[in-house]
């Protein structure tokens, strides 16, 4: 398990580390195109690159985050559903919520979907069009949910899983496409 948390942790670090860089070379008119396109981080620069971000405030908070109980709480759920992400297997789910939203969050931000598997609680996030497809869902529905992965945050109430697949009484409801080079 810690295995596991660590690959997902470097899995997150790299690519807030690549965001970086995009947003900063497009930020940066002076620089040349080709500097947006860097060779993959070597495993000691992203060892580097992962310390450095556990001694910012962010990675503090997260580290001390995933220590306390609603971030072991979290840990346990994700435990729960794992073995069903590799396979891509059906979950069957109970809807909680079709009206979750964030405080203070605009009506334009992603929405969310939560269920229950397992007798644990999950979110789902969808951007508003794609939640139009799911507008004919109602509390205490069952549900068939796949998903490929799932993703941890501080600043959620639970683990979040992502929104690959929902069915309804044998009726998809929503799938997404996913590319087959990089399954996005």
């Amino acid at each position: 398990m810690k295995h596991l948390k660590k690959i997902l942790f470097t899995l997150f670090l790299v690519a807030v580390v690549v965001s970086s860089v995009v947003v900063a070379n497009n930020d940066s008119k002076k620089e040349p195109t080709k500097k947006a396109l860097q060779k993959p981080l070597t495993a000691e620069e992203m060892k580097a690159a992962r310390k450095k971000w556990e001694a910012s405030p962010d990675g503090i908070a997260y580290k001390k985050w995933e220590n306390s109980p609603e971030g072991k709480k979290i840990d346990a759920s994700y435990e729960k559903v794992k073995k069903h992400f590799k396979a891509f297997s059906d979950m069957e789910a109970v809807v909680k919520s079709v009206t979750f939203q964030r405080e203070n969050a605009p009506s334009d931000s992603p929405k969310w979907l939560i269920v229950e598997i397992e007798g644990e609680t999950y979110m789902m996030q969808f951007i508003p069009k794609e939640f139009e497809l799911l507008k004919s869902l109602k509390v205490n529905d069952k549900i068939l949910v796949r998903s490929h992965s799932a993703g941890f945050s501080n600043n959620h109430p639970y683990l979040i899983l992502s929104s690959d697949y929902i069915a309804k009484d044998n009726k998809v409801l929503f799938k997404r496409a996913v590319n087959k080079n990089n399954r996005c």
